[in-house]
């Protein structure tokens, strides 16, 4: 099973540019439209709003993508 995380929690999740960090902001259990993406998520696989530390942007991560950071 994948991690669980909570709000607030620091995580680090690749991408095509390198490793990036960031926040999350929430757990997603619906289906929503983020920037044009269509993202699936419920309850049975949630997927989480991280803000990038780096940009400021908000994009949805599968569990699976993220790791936490222990600062």
């Amino acid at each position: 099973m994948a991690e669980q995380f909570q709000e607030g929690d620091y995580v680090e999740w690749n991408t095509p540019q390198g490793t990036t960090r960031g926040t999350i902001r929430r757990k997603l259990t619906a289906s929503i439209h983020i920037k044009g993406h269509y993202v699936n998520a419920t309850e049975h696989e949630p997927q989480y709003l991280v803000e990038s530390e780096k940009t400021g942007e908000e994009a949805a991560h599968q569990p699976e993508a993220l790791q936490k950071v222990h600062t």
